[in-house]
C-alpha cells in the first residue's frame, strides 16, 4: 500500500553536508522525495514536534539541538513507507543499528542520530501537517 511518511535529516546531518548522500540510501530502498525543503525550525514548531516528550528530562536538550541548525525536513512516500523508512534508518543507538542503514553510516550517537521519521500513520499525517501544506507537496 502506498503512504507517506515525514523525514528530517538532523543538525548533525546537515552541519556535515550528508542530505545528498542520505536522499541516495532514502531513494535505493525505493522511497520518492515528494517534498523537501532546507529550514531552521523554530523553537516554537521544535517544542511542538517534540510535545509527547515534555515532561522527559531531555526535552530542553532536544528543542535546543533541533534550533541549533538547519534541518531538512521531508515527505516520503512508496509502499510501506512507515515501516520502510524505520528500517532503513536503522536503530537509534547506531552501534546497534544494521549494517547500510542511514544511522550505521552516518549517526555520531544516539543523541546525535542524523534522522526522524515518523512511527505511525496518524503521527505521520500530523508530522507533514506541521511543515508542508498540501500544495508543496508534488509527489
Amino acid at each position: 500500500m502506498t503512504e507517506r511518511t515525514f523525514s528530517i535529516l538532523k543538525p548533525d546531518a546537515t552541519e556535515r553536508n550528508l542530505t545528498g548522500a542520505i536522499n541516495a540510501v532514502i531513494e535505493k530502498a525505493g522511497l520518492r522525495i515528494v517534498a523537501q525543503k532546507r529550514i531552521k525550525m523554530s523553537r516554537a514548531d521544535a517544542e511542538q514536534f517534540y510535545g509527547v516528550h515534555k515532561e522527559r528530562p531531555f526535552f530542553g536538550e532536544l528543542v535546543e539541538t533541533m534550533t541549533s541548525a538547519p534541518v531538512v525536513v521531508q515527505v516520503l512516500e512508496g509502499d510501506g513507507a512507515i515501516a520502510k523508512y524505520r528500517e532503513i534508518m536503522g536503530a537509534t543507538n547506531p552501534a546497534q543499528a544494521a549494517d547500510g542503514t542511514i544511522r550505521k553510516l552516518y549517526a555520531k550517537s544516539i543523541g546525535e542520530n542524523s534522522v526522524h521519521g515518523s512511527d505511525a500513520p496518524e503521527t505521520a499525517k500530523a508530522e507533514i501537517a506541521q511543515f508542508f501544506p498540501d500544495a508543496e507537496i508534488v509527489g
